[in-house]
């Protein structure tokens, strides 16, 4: 069953009613899954099941599950299963033809491509990069000719890493970041693959759960002579600010990218 990935009233009404009537919960970590069951007064016993007791843990679940107790799978944060626990549980279920029931609701990897702007008819999980960059850039070889959206989950400290991979790797398309979505510091960020790798490159390391999105193959990056011709004509007849809002978002380009483009080419036109 799907749980809040930051903000906790993104839970359904569904979820909290089966939370409150199951036999057991079971959690990735007890004690991030107590501040849901806190905040909603739901007093169900909840046992912890991980990638770490999994075989320990597994047994013992199929057991009650047997026995006709109804089991509720939740993870940290988001939809189970999704680059989270759960698969061989689930796996075990099914093989003993016991139902699963899936309650829906929200996820990271689907939030962050719906707030992207890039195309969403087809698009590819790929979930976490090899941690190391010769296992990253070679499954990244294997994904650049996927015809859709790719969507990634990465950790702070890789991200920079990761991003200049892709841009070696997949070319210089557009992508976006999406940072600590529904919490209180979310932020997305958009721009080519070379302009993200270098700002997080000079920016460092920064907080929280992130996910990448990366246009399909084929989707071309203007050029800075495309942006800066656009520019000109929008100086015409807009302030900088204006032109460089509707340029930004005419190439999907970042706007402080633009912005500082558009103050160059205004500077140049008064001097001359």
């Amino acid at each position: 069953m799907a749980t809040p990935i930051g903000n906790l009233r993104d839970i359904t009404l569904r979820a909290l009613d089966i939370l409150t009537a199951a036999d057991l919960i079971i959690c990735e970590d007890t004690r991030v899954t107590r501040k849901l069951l806190t905040r909603y007064g739901i007093t169900t016993k909840s046992i912890s099941y991980n990638d770490h007791n999994a075989q320990r843990v597994l047994p013992g679940l199929m057991r009650r599950l047997n026995d006709g107790e109804s089991l509720a799978l939740v993870s940290d944060a988001g939809t189970p299963l999704i680059s989270d626990p759960g698969f061989k549980l689930v796996e075990a279920a099914t093989a003993a033809e016991i139902p699963v029931f899936p309650i829906p609701g929200a996820n990271a990897a689907l939030a962050g491509l719906v707030a992207s702007g890039l195309p969403t008819d087809s698009f590819f999980f790929a979930g976490f990069l090899p941690p190391k960059q010769g296992g990253r850039r070679g499954r990244l070889a294997e994904l650049a000719g996927v015809p859709g959206s790719l969507v990634f989950y990465e950790s702070p400290g890789r991200l920079a890493a990761s991003l200049a991979d892709m841009r070696d790797i997949l070319g210089d398309r557009l992508a976006v970041v999406a940072r600590e979505i529904t919490k209180l510091h979310e932020e997305v960020m958009r721009g080519s693959l070379v302009y993200l790798a270098d700002n997080y490159a000079k920016q460092g390391a920064p907080r929280g759960e992130i996910v990448i999105v990366v246009a399909p193959p084929g989707e071309q990056i203007a050029s800075d002579e495309d942006v800066q011709i656009a520019l000109s004509v929008a100086l015409e007849k807009m302030s900088v600010r204006d032109a460089s809002a509707a340029v930004s978002m005419q190439f999907g380009r970042p706007r402080r990218e633009v912005y500082a483009m558009a103050l160059e080419i205004s500077r140049e036109g008064s001097a001359s």
